[in-house]
């Protein structure tokens, strides 16, 4: 659905956008299911496979890491976790970080049409910042091994702040760190943990179609509009991309 379609979005001012990194930018699918299944091996349990965590992307690596155990916890005879954490789920978050670490980018792509989009953006002379629920760590070099880093003035990860997305407190602060206010500051996200942040923000959000959004229909998803392609916000960028001097 183009953007035109969208008043509001047309109109709006915007003096940045900040860009979600998973399912967003790169599909990072791939790097989660073989650093999970040697985390899984490590552990003497059941692999996982892509399907299954495509639907547990998203709130960040403690909760996807929680997911996958209880996932695999009734064939591997085991009780499910009642909460991330404990002697296993340590075991389980050492061996993930070391084996995501070692692969991080190997197995990922920059979706089609990434690189115009954040191009346009630039262009209008937008502040970038990248956010997501990945920790820092793995954030930076997934931008620098993919070519994306020279976008952004700033990267956050989940573990930047006390709270992760849905939260709202990561877009504020990052609207902080950016000089800009919510309402002048573009989300683009991929799931409705993007889209409830940027609401309870007070910023306006972009949703692409390709993303994970835990299984359902990201369509379904309260937002200010979808895109099928990042370079579709091109048609954005040329009609709200002014900023106050």
């Amino acid at each position: 659905m183009p953007l035109s379609n969208f008043p509001r979005l047309s109109s709006l001012p915007l003096d940045a956008a900040i860009v979600d990194l998973d399912g967003t930018m790169v599909d990072t699918l791939g790097d989660f299911v073989v650093a999970l299944n040697g985390m899984l091996a490590d552990l003497s349990l059941p692999a996982v496979d892509a399907q299954a965590v495509g639907t547990m992307v998203g709130k960040g690596s403690e909760h996807l890491i929680f997911s996958v155990l209880n996932h695999v916890a009734p064939q591997a005879g085991m009780p499910v976790l009642a909460s991330p954490a404990g002697a296993l789920f340590d075991r389980a978050w050492v061996r993930y970080q070391a084996h995501y670490l070692a692969i991080n980018g190997q197995h990922s792509a920059v979706y089609p049409g990434v690189l115009d989009g954040l191009e346009a953006l630039r262009a209008r002379g937008l502040k970038l910042a990248c956010l997501t629920n990945k920790p820092t760590g793995f954030a930076v070099p997934l931008l620098a091994a993919k070519g994306l880093d020279g976008f952004f003035s700033a990267v956050f990860g989940g573990d930047a702040f006390a709270r992760k997305k849905p939260d709202p407190l990561p877009l504020l602060k990052t609207c902080e760190a950016l000089g800009t206010q919510p309402s002048r500051t573009l989300m683009v996200g991929d799931s409705s943990n993007d889209a409830r942040a940027a609401r309870a923000a007070g910023c306006p959000v972009v949703l692409v179609s390709y993303g994970y959004n835990h299984g359902e229909p990201v369509r379904g998803v309260d937002a200010d509009g979808y895109l099928d392609s990042l370079a579709e916000i091109t048609q954005l960028a040329a009609l709200a991309g002014t900023r106050r001097a």
